[in-house]
């Protein structure tokens, strides 16, 4: 590993959010605090820079001092990372910064976004043919915007080669500790995460949020069938009992039910399964094989295959990760 440090330039703009900036940054001057203690060197060095220099007023008022963006780009990169734009809504990039941004990526070893800056990378090109995340009120917007990218709304931060996407801001510290991981090994990320006092190291595989329950919000059609849904996990929940439920033809109920909720009846059944046995592997101490059942999931062995497909671990590893009871 080389000693000269690693340079990680932010790239800001007028009102970003500041934890956007701040989280990854502190992350990695945390690391320089305890490399600099234990080996007597520091393996980061920071910019924070902006399209034109000068002050960034962040969306809370207070200002960043920033560098112009082209400064950076006459010194050795390792990592630029694009921190989160102020919009989740209709989201417009300056052109003028995706020019500067590709510049930059181009000489960067790799390359990073957080929450809404995906779209600033989006816009260079970087993306297209990835699998990548955003915050997940944005992922909907990123992938209309750009179709070319392969947009997964559920994990927190999703890497795909030297490109490194993350979810809404404390989304982009977790990301941070596994670049630092990546870096510098895992022993040094989880330093890093205890002196900044962080409940769990989360890997990216764990879920933003709760779909059924965002689902359910978003779509009344079926919301007290959702509501029966979740109370009743281990009953008969294939389409035809659904739709029997729902007073429709199984075809006409599954054609209206992706329709309206955007996922096919089978799979919202098997994300509410998911998020009940989550809740369990985290909040109780029941067998595994036990919570597979009470979650309907039938068996152990099915319930692992669902987790390895949606999260990329097993449901022992899930619990090791994020148990609240130990």
């Amino acid at each position: 590993m080389s000693a000269a440090p690693r340079l990680i330039v932010l790239v800001a703009y007028d009102r970003v959010q500041l934890l956007d900036v701040t989280g990854p940054l502190q992350s990695f001057a945390t690391t320089n605090d305890l490399c600099s203690e234990v080996e007597g060197r520091l393996p980061y060095r920071f910019r924070v820079v902006s399209l034109k220099g000068g002050p960034v007023v962040t969306s809370s008022g207070l200002q960043l001092l920033t560098d112009p963006i082209n400064v950076a780009a006459r010194q050795s990169i390792d990592t630029v990372i694009c921190a989160g734009l102020p919009a989740m809504g209709e989201v417009t990039v300056d052109p003028a910064l995706v020019r500067r941004v590709r510049s930059l990526a181009s000489r960067a070893r790799r390359v990073a976004s957080v929450c809404t800056g995906a779209f600033v990378l989006a816009a260079t090109g970087l993306l297209d043919g990835r699998r990548v995340t955003t915050h997940w009120r944005a992922c909907e917007r990123l992938a209309q915007n750009y179709p070319r990218l392969r947009v997964e709304p559920n994990p927190i931060f999703v890497r795909d080669g030297h490109i490194w996407t993350s979810a809404g801001i404390t989304a982009g510290i977790d990301m941070s500790l596994a670049l630092i991981a990546d870096d510098l090994g895992h022993a040094a990320a989880m330093a890093t995460a205890r002196h900044l006092v962080m409940f769990i190291k989360r890997p990216g595989g764990q879920a933003q949020f709760s779909v059924p329950l965002a689902a359910q919000a978003e779509e009344n059609t079926f919301a007290s069938l959702h509501a029966w849904m979740r109370g009743n996990l281990t009953a008969d929940l294939r389409v035809e009992a659904l739709a029997r439920r729902a007073a429709m033809s199984p075809r006409h109920f599954a054609r209206v039910y992706l329709t309206k909720v955007g996922r096919t009846p089978a799979r919202m059944v098997e994300e509410m399964r998911m998020e009940a046995a989550r809740r369990s592997l985290e909040e109780t101490d029941l067998s595994v094989k036990r919570i597979a059942r009470d979650c309907g999931f039938g068996d152990e062995e099915r319930m692992r295959r669902s987790f390895i497909r949606q999260l990329g671990v097993t449901p022992s590893d899930y619990r090791s990760r994020f148990a609240a009871v130990a």
